[in-house]
């Protein structure tokens, strides 16, 4: 039997705000960590990291253009076998040029294929639909690890496009530019102290090419 105050704490839970939970990170397995470190490096992607710890621990970090979450890699960062690491989606508005750009810089992908719809066989070309969510082509790492890319160009109802919103709260746009009032003073200090009247956009350059992936404006 539920009491009133059982009933009073579930109404609530179901009336309450969820926590936002922002997904950041995710960690991949390794076996050669300076490998990896050249090979993830080779695609254009953004450093962010790479701190040792005594002999236990080393944890590099990347960042994919455009992305919003990162990868780990390193020793003593996950348990997983090195190579075991799959379905690491990709998510990219053309995947022809996505591709193109891949190979250019030396990664074997696999041909552009597409699926009719979940657990249906791949088949060779594009969707001949062009429908978002049903183009794909992979690659992997030195490692094994296996990335997907996925073609979307129209998101599914409900669903946020980083690149067409800046910042989920106000507490995130306070916090970026606290950032980057940060960075901005250790740039004015490299130029001998002087003034740049020109913040407001070095400013919005930084929290935008943060946002985006980018390599920052040092």
């Amino acid at each position: 039997m539920t009491t009133m105050i059982e009933a009073r704490s579930e109404a609530a839970i179901e009336n309450a705000r969820p926590v936002d939970l922002k997904f950041e990170v995710t960690a991949i397995p390794v076996s050669d960590v300076d490998r990896a470190k050249r090979f993830y490096s080779s695609l254009g992607w953004r450093l962010d990291a790479d701190f040792i710890v005594g002999d236990a621990f080393r944890g590099v970090q990347f960042t994919p253009p455009g992305s919003p979450a990162s990868i780990h890699f390193g020793k003593g960062v996950t348990p997983a076998a090195p190579g075991s690491a799959s379905g690491l989606f990709l998510v990219i508005s053309d995947i022809d040029a996505a591709r193109a750009e891949l190979v250019s810089r030396g990664v074997d992908v696999s041909e552009i294929f597409h699926v009719a719809g979940p657990g249906h066989p791949p088949v060779p070309g594009p969707d001949p639909e062009q429908r978002s969510y049903h183009t794909y082509a992979t690659f992997k790492d030195p490692d094994g690890n296996t990335w997907l890319l996925q073609e979307i160009t129209t998101r599914f109802p409900g669903r946020i496009d980083s690149n067409t919103t800046s910042f989920a709260s106000a507490s995130d746009l306070a916090n970026a530019m606290r950032r980057a009032s940060a960075a901005h003073g250790e740039h004015e200090k490299r130029n001998g102290g002087q003034r740049d009247e020109n913040w407001p956009g070095w400013y919005a350059e930084h929290m935008v090419a943060e946002q985006a992936g980018k390599p920052l404006p040092w």
